[in-house]
C-alpha cells in the first residue's frame, strides 16, 4: 500500500464515468458543482476551461484539466459566448450534451469520480480547484498512454469495455494527482504533502503506517523506520504533515475503522482488533472522540444514510 492510492481508496465510492463529447463552433455549457472529482482532456481542437473562481485557461489538444473539488465551472469555444445549462448529469454520469454548431470542431474526453467527503484525506484538502497539466512533447508519458487508451476504448467498444474503462479512469487519476505532486517538487520549493512525499524518511514512516496500521507504533519505532532520532523525527513529520505521528496514525485507524463500518458486516471488535486496539472498549472510545457517534451507532446511521 502507499500514501496516494490509500488517500483515494478511503474517498472513492461508486463507480467512475467517463464519455467522448464533441461540440462544434459556436458552443458554451455551463456545470454545476457536484460531490467528487472530474476531468476534461482535449483530443482534438481548442476550448477554453472557465472556472467558477479565477481566470479562464485556454486549452489545446492533450491537455489535461482535473477538477479535484468538483467546482463549478464552464467551457466554452470563445470567452464571449453565451452559456447554456449542461444537464445536471454532466460531471456525474456525463451524458453527452447537445451539438448545435456547425463550425471548428472540439473533441473532449471526460472523466468523473464521485467522492465521500465527510473525511477527507488532508492531501486532497490542499489541491487547488482546478489542477491544468499543459501537453509537451515527451513529458508525462504513462499519462499520455492512459489518455489514448481510455479514448480508444471508449471510441471503440469491445468485450469487457466496462471493466476496462473503470480501470483506465482508476489510472487517469492517480496519474494526474502523481504529474502534479511532481511539478511541486519541481525546482525543490514544494510545501505540504507533494513535500511530505518526496520526503524519504518521512515517506517511509508513512508508509508504514499505511501498511500495518495495527502495529503498536510509538513515536521511537516510526522514528526508526525513518533512519530520525525520536525528536527529529517528531518536528519533520509535523512541520510537513500537519499533526503529530501518532495523531496522523489515529486519524487513519479511525477513517479505515468507519469504512469498515460502512462496508463491512464485520463485527465491531474485529475491527477493532484490526486498527490496533485491544479492547472493543477502547476502541469505542476512541471511535466516539473521532466520529461523535458510537461504532454501532455509526454503522447503522452511515446505512440509513445510505439506502435513502
Amino acid at each position: 500500500m502507499d500514501v496516494l492510492s490509500d488517500a483515494i481508496r478511503a474517498m472513492r465510492t461508486g463507480r467512475p464515468h467517463s464519455a467522448e463529447i464533441r461540440k462544434r463552433v459556436p458552443w458554451g455549457v455551463r456545470a454545476e458543482p457536484f460531490s467528487g472529482t472530474g476531468f476534461h482532456v482535449v483530443l482534438e481542437g481548442t476550448c477554453w476551461l472557465i472556472p467558477s473562481e479565477g481566470p479562464p485557461l485556454a486549452l489545446g489538444p492533450g491537455d489535461v484539466v482535473c477538477l479535484p473539488h468538483g467546482c463549478g465551472h464552464a467551457l466554452a469555444d470563445d470567452l464571449s459566448r453565451p452559456l447554456a445549462d449542461a444537464p445536471s448529469a454532466i460531471l456525474s454520469d456525463l451524458i453527452p450534451f447537445a451539438d448545435a454548431g456547425d463550425g471548428a470542431a472540439t473533441v473532449l474526453l471526460c472523466g468523473a469520480y464521485t467522492l465521500d467527503r465527510t473525511r477527507p484525506h488532508p492531501l486532497f484538502q490542499e489541491l487547488p480547484d482546478v489542477i491544468h497539466l499543459p501537453a509537451r512533447l515527451g513529458h508525462r508519458s504513462p499519462l499520455r498512454a492512459a489518455v489514448d487508451l481510455l479514448g480508444d476504448e471508449i471510441a471503440n467498444p469491445d468485450h469487457g469495455a466496462e471493466a476496462v474503462v473503470s480501470a483506465l479512469l482508476d489510472m487517469m487519476l492517480l496519474y494526474i494527482l502523481r504529474a502534479w505532486l511532481a511539478d511541486q517538487t519541481r525546482g525543490g520549493a514544494a510545501t505540504g504533502w507533494a513535500a511530505t512525499l518526496a520526503d524519504p524518511a518521512i515517506a517511509t514512516a508513512l508508509r508504514h503506517i499505511h501498511e500495518h496500521p495495527a502495529h503498536q507504533w510509538t513515536v521511537e519505532t516510526l522514528g526508526a523506520k525513518a533512519g530520525l532520532s525520536r525528536a527529529a523525527f517528531s518536528r519533520r513529520f509535523t512541520a510537513l504533515v500537519g499533526q503529530p505521528p501518532l495523531g496522523y496514525l489515529t486519524w487513519w485507524r479511525m477513517t479505515l475503522a468507519a469504512q469498515a463500518l460502512r462496508g463491512s458486516d464485520k463485527p465491531v471488535q474485529a475491527i477493532a482488533q484490526g486498527t490496533g486496539y485491544a479492547s472493543e472498549f477502547a476502541f469505542a472510545k476512541a471511535f466516539k472522540r473521532e466520529h461523535g457517534l458510537a461504532p454501532g451507532r455509526y454503522r447503522q446511521q452511515s446505512r440509513h444514510i445510505d439506502g435513502a
